[in-house]
């Protein structure tokens, strides 16, 4: 933002506007109102899961396929993204498959949570579902 109040500044001078002499305002203030911060607080919803051993890559694929859709189905759901395991530490227990949905608020995982396509994911899931694991904070 300030990048902006610089261009515009030479703007006006360019086009022989001068800056306002009568301003109460110094540059210092005006730079900490624009750096106040605005981003509102987020809530993440991370899964974790690890699959049978029965289950085929295509069962995954399945389920994987199932649980990104929802993001198109639920308004509620800010955002979204996913991916498999690859860390070197060896610290996953198993868990493979990471899932990690953002909400603007406790309100609309509440509409989330027993939504019909929530449900109908869940469903798809249960069969080749090992473990799960979910945590829930606000992003800082």
């Amino acid at each position: 933002m300030k990048g902006l109040f610089t261009y515009l500044a030479i703007a006006l001078i360019a086009f022989g506007c001068q800056p306002n002499e009568t301003s109460t305002e110094t540059n210092e203030e005006i730079v900490q109102m624009e750096e106040a911060p605005t981003q509102k607080d987020l809530l993440r919803h991370v899964v974790l899961f690890s699959f049978k051993d029965s289950s085929s890559p295509e069962d995954i694929k399945k389920v994987e396929d199932a649980f990104i859709a929802l993001e198109d189905k639920i308004p509620q759901i800010r955002d979204f993204e996913w991916g498999v395991n690859n860390s070197p530490e060896g610290l996953n227990k198993g868990l493979t498959h990471c899932f990690l949905v953002t909400f603007e608020s406790e309100e609309d995982r509440e509409i989330y949570l027993p939504h019909p396509d929530h449900q109908a994911f869940v469903e798809v899931l249960s069969p080749h579902m090992e473990d799960v694991t979910v945590i829930d904070y606000w992003a800082k």
